[in-house]
């Protein structure tokens, strides 16, 4: 298999690869902040009805607020990486082959082989190459022809790496 592809200089590409990765790696945020905020809320209920409010008050409030801040962490987070990414696009381009994947962006490059790669989660628009648990680069399946999309599914499937969605 040996599959090459540009990336055109579009200012809106890396907010989107930005956009795409801090969804994996925020997403606990949202998920310890909607346990908080609901821990807060029903001690805050529980203290007004049978009447413990001044005595643990000062544990629901906090604890509330705590939940709500963390919960919106992602989405603000996204926005800002997003909003700062805009200035570095430029020209690059992907060479994948059975060995390795390659990435060329501006006058950086590097590449991932495929031996360190635990797996690939498939998303609407990249698939997110994960090393050692951690997501490490996207791989954008529009700017790929629909052959070699196809070609690289039945590649990291038969090698056990691609999860759905």
């Amino acid at each position: 298999m040996h599959i090459r592809f540009d990336v055109p200089a579009d200012p809106d590409y890396p907010g989107r690869v930005a956009a795409a990765l801090s969804r994996v790696r925020l997403r606990r945020y949202g998920q310890a902040g909607a346990v908080l905020a609901a821990v807060g809320a029903i001690g805050f209920a529980a203290s007004r009805v049978f009447g413990w409010g001044g005595q643990l008050l000062p544990l629901w409030i906090p604890m509330l607020v705590g939940g709500v801040l963390a919960m919106l962490y992602g989405p603000w987070a996204r926005w800002r990486a997003q909003r700062r990414s805009g200035r570095y696009a430029v020209e690059g381009s992907y060479d994948i082959t059975d060995d390795n994947i390659m990435m060329r962006s501006g006058s950086e490059s590097g590449g991932i082989a495929w031996d360190g790669v635990d797996q690939v989660r498939d998303t609407p628009e990249f698939w997110i190459v994960y090393v050692r648990r951690v997501p490490a680069t996207v791989i954008p399946r529009g700017l790929m022809s629909v052959e070699d999309a196809e070609t690289l599914r039945a590649f990291m499937a038969e090698r056990g790496l691609l999860q759905p969605r």
